[in-house]
C-alpha cells in the first residue's frame, strides 16, 4: 500500500488536546485518524454528527435567564397553584 504523508494545518491546542485524548484511550493520533478515514470511506459519509454549536444562542439566553431567576427569586412571579399559572398564561 502507497503510503500518503498528509499535511492538515490544525490548531495547536486541538492538536495538543487530541493527542491527550488519543494517549488516555491507548492509541496514537495516526491509528485514530486512520480509524475516521476508515470509517468514512466504508460509510460513505462523515462517521458523525456535524451541527451547529449547541446549546445555540437562543438556550444559551435561555440558560442565562434561569440563572438570573434562580439569583434573584423575588424579581419573579412564582406559583403554587396551577390553576393560577394557567390562568395568567391564558390571559
Amino acid at each position: 500500500m502507497e503510503q500518503i504523508d498528509l499535511i492538515v494545518p490544525t490548531d495547536v491546542n486541538l492538536e495538543k488536546n487530541f493527542s491527550d485524548f488519543c494517549d488516555e484511550v491507548g492509541m496514537s493520533v495516526a491509528t485514530a485518524i486512520n480509524i475516521f478515514m476508515k470509517k468514512t470511506v466504508r460509510e460513505n459519509k462523515i462517521p458523525f454528527e456535524i451541527s451547529a454549536d449547541i446549546p445555540n444562542e437562543e438556550t444559551r439566553e435561555a440558560l442565562e435567564e434561569g440563572k438570573r431567576i434562580l439569583e434573584h427569586p423575588e424579581l419573579y412571579k412564582n406559583y403554587t397553584d396551577v390553576d393560577e399559572l394557567m390562568k395568567d398564561l391564558l390571559a
